[in-house]
């Protein structure tokens, strides 16, 4: 099977399953029938995943015959995520990114490595993404916004124009982050927590968790 390209989706949860139809989608749009495969990977699974997909762990799929190999990491933690990045790095395997088809990215964005777009997902134009970005369904970033490494939108979670977000910020599902100003962005702190369907009118400080309308920090 040396001439197969092996895809692996690291991580056989809910999201790793919501990922796997789209890299496997790709997979079968960008290479001829039977020169591809794809796998899940996860290293306290064995066994078969949707009854449909092999799971190997990671030193399996680095070893395994292939003529190419790449892994999209899709965990929900932006920090797993980070170690998981490491071990793939460690192991020699590489990173991809996968963009789904129906996702729309606009003109002048950039992204660091690893960035997952689920369907219906966007990032519209002038915005600079870091690493190992995580887009669920319908979530967006608008334009001209700085947003770090590790950064999660939960499903629906939108980020207007002109917002800068730290590193390992999670934006819970349908959380709404309004838009700054050209030239004094609204910010969102390294590691802030935005709870699901709060409603950001202010900058938020790094480690806060906010939650409601409009966004108050939660007493911990």
């Amino acid at each position: 099977m040396t001439n197969t390209n092996l895809f692996g989706v690291y991580g056989a949860g809910g999201f790793g399953r919501e990922v796997m139809p789209i890299l496997s989608r790709f997979a079968a749009q960008s290479y001829p029938i039977g020169t591809w495969r794809t796998v899940f990977v996860d290293d306290a699974a064995a066994g078969d995943a949707n009854g449909q997909y092999s799971v190997m762990t990671l030193g399996e799929f680095a070893k395994a015959e292939a003529q190419s190999r790449e892994i999209v990491l899709a965990v929900g933690s932006g920090e797993l995520r980070q170690k998981l990045a490491d071990k793939c790095t460690d192991t020699g395997v590489a990173i991809g990114a996968l963009t789904a088809p129906n996702a729309m990215v606009l003109d002048n964005v950039t992204f660091g490595q690893g960035a997952v777009l689920c369907p219906f997902s966007m990032v519209t134009s002038d915005t600079v993404i870091g690493d190992l970005f995580q887009a669920n369904i319908y979530a967006y970033v608008a334009h001209d916004c700085i947003v770090g490494d590790r950064v999660t939108l939960a499903p629906g979670a939108k980020v207007n124009g002109n917002v800068e977000i730290g590193d390992d910020v999670y934006v819970g599902t349908g959380a709404l982050i309004r838009p700054g100003q050209p030239g004094n962005r609204l910010k969102i702190g390294a590691k802030a927590v935005i709870g699901m369907g709060a409603v950001v009118t202010s900058n938020v400080e790094p480690g806060a968790v906010v939650v409601g309308n409009p966004a108050k920090a939660m007493v911990r």
